[in-house]
């Protein structure tokens, strides 16, 4: 199930990128800014971690 929820996400990420994700890629660098009580972060910084992404904005 989590599996599917980051294929997605990636995907959503991908597709307004202009790339093509199939399953089993590499997840993309995670782009945006303001980056909040941190630096910027990279996926092989994050790699073996378990890690939520809250997408969300002012509507």
């Amino acid at each position: 199930m989590l599996a599917l929820l980051a294929a997605l996400v990636g995907f959503g990420a991908a597709a307004a990128a202009g790339q093509a994700l199939r399953l089993g890629d590499p997840a993309p660098d995670i782009a945006g800014q303001p980056w909040i009580n941190s630096d910027p972060l990279t996926m092989p910084g994050l790699r073996a971690r378990v890690v939520l992404v809250e997408f969300w904005t002012y509507g």
